[in-house]
């Protein structure tokens, strides 16, 4: 049979082995990923490098859209049009480049073809910078104005297009062969994304021009009533909350607890529909989390205290949590793994949610010192998530296009082994008994009791703890 056509994630048919035994492998690639992640920052990004596309929100725009690329060609194509046995069977730095390089082009082509081009010169005016410039804007904010816009596309659909493959597991279309099956998961998530787009992000880019553009978008927004801002930061919090939860739904959650569920189409709804819950109270806990730390909010205000940059806070500390879920997923065969799969979930729950305090704690005490950002959580030329996603893209060039070379290397699945992971989409070793009722029950009691836990001391925190001076 064509290994192309037997319906299996590549992805999915490979298994990466170490190279060396011990923790070698992750510690040169780790070495490996921080110097490439330095050299490329430097070139791209860094507003002291080579083409500065950290204005922010230009960079902003590149991440985002290559993070979609990359989730696009691996996996809602599976790698087409190149062939499995081109894959198994390049070396992993020529295939990496190659797959970088070709996803870079089409970011390129749908950037300036589709959004700049054909939306900003037949559709919207602010998708295109040029426009808004002979209508009077700066020249900075016309950049700005029109790459945050092209850049929430990007957001919206990094949530939606891993969420079919992953919680729909790309049914309805699941059985068709590429590219039929590629095109139709992109195009339905590609309106999909237009769809929230336009309820979310419109009003808000329609109230960055003076006079607020009433006649073309809901101004003021719906949500200023219950986000206490008109920003649409407010659906940039919870969209990238989405986004996380996504990874760790597939990564160290092992799709726990929804693939309990034996029925498909009640298993693949309530797991996009969950994704989406869990998302929203990740996302209204982290906001209550900044009034306990730093005070109340206060509409009117800039900075540290405003309402839309704390929204913006949410999806930023969001993104701090998925660096540590994918580094230990890719690079700590998801560790542990030697208890039961509620047990292993919770522990990494923990573990990354612990880690990425971590990240965030050096990142802000650091990032100003060899990134090019400023100094201060909430300056407008602090942006946390393009470092982030930028070393996340990084991740998945190492892993998805080059096999986890240096460290690892991939070699084909067993039929048995193929056969483990198919079934893995419905747990088997997770029964309902008396034993995992109590465990539920006494599970909960202990979320509920930690959760006091956490409120009660982050504003004592928020009093003694000082990271940035």
């Amino acid at each position: 049979m064509d290994k192309d056509s037997t319906g299996i994630l590549y992805l999915e048919s490979r298994r990466l082995v170490k190279r060396w035994s011990g923790p070698w492998p992750a510690l040169v690639n780790t070495l490996v990923m921080a110097v490439f992640f330095y050299i490329t920052w430097w070139i791209f990004q860094d507003p002291r490098g080579v083409f500065r596309l950290y204005t922010p929100y230009v960079g902003y725009m590149v991440c985002r859209w290559m993070l979609i690329l990359f989730i696009w060609l691996a996996y809602i194509f599976d790698f087409w049009p190149f062939k499995r046995s081109w894959l198994e069977r390049t070396h992993p730095v020529v295939k990496g480049t190659v797959l970088t390089l070709v996803s870079v082009a089409a970011m390129f082509v749908l950037i300036k073809g589709f959004f700049i081009e054909l939306l900003g010169n037949y559709g919207i005016a602010y998708f295109n910078p040029s426009r808004l410039e002979e209508m009077g804007i700066t020249e900075f904010y016309a950049l700005e104005y029109a790459t945050e816009a092209i850049m929430m596309f990007a957001a919206i659909a990094s949530w939606l297009s891993p969420s079919w493959v992953v919680a729909c597991e790309g049914a309805p279309w699941n059985k068709l062969k590429q590219p039929a099956k590629g095109l139709t998961i992109m195009v339905v998530t590609f309106f999909l994304s237009m769809v929230v787009y336009f309820v979310t992000m419109h009003s808000h880019m329609a109230i960055l021009f003076y006079p607020w553009q009433q006649y073309t978008a809901i101004t003021p927004p719906y949500w200023e009533t219950f986000a206490n801002t008109v920003s649409g930061n407010f659906h940039i919090a919870w969209i990238m909350c989405c986004t996380v939860v996504v990874w760790q739904f597939e990564t160290i959650w092992e799709r726990y607890p929804f693939n309990l569920i034996k029925t498909d189409w009640l298993r693949r709804t309530a797991s996009f529909f969950g994704i989406i819950l869990i998302a929203l109270a990740l996302c209204f806990f982290l906001y209550y989390a900044q009034d306990l730390v730093w005070g109340e909010t206060v509409r009117g205000t800039r900075r540290l205290a405003a309402p839309d940059w704390r929204w913006l806070h949410v999806g930023e500390m969001a993104i701090f949590w998925l660096v540590p879920t994918l580094f230990l997923n890719f690079y700590c065969g998801n560790w542990p793994n030697n208890f039961s799969r509620p047990v292993r979930v919770c522990i990494r729950t923990f573990l990354t949610a612990a880690l990425a305090v971590l990240v965030y704690v050096v990142y802000y005490k650091t990032s100003h010192l060899f990134l090019g950002t400023q100094k201060g959580f909430s300056h407008p030329q602090q942006f946390p998530m393009i470092p982030m996603i930028w070393l996340i893209n990084i991740f998945l060039i190492n892993v998805w296009f080059m096999d986890g070379w240096p460290g690892w290397k991939a070699v084909p699945r067993t039929a048995e082994e193929l056969q483990e992971v198919e079934d893995e989409k419905v747990a088997s070793d997770v029964r309902w008994s008396p034993a995992l009722a109590k465990g539920l029950a006494v599970g909960i009691a202990c979320g509920v009791g930690l959760y006091a836990v956490v409120v009660g001391i982050l504003p004592w925190i928020g009093q003694t703890v000082q990271i940035i001076k």
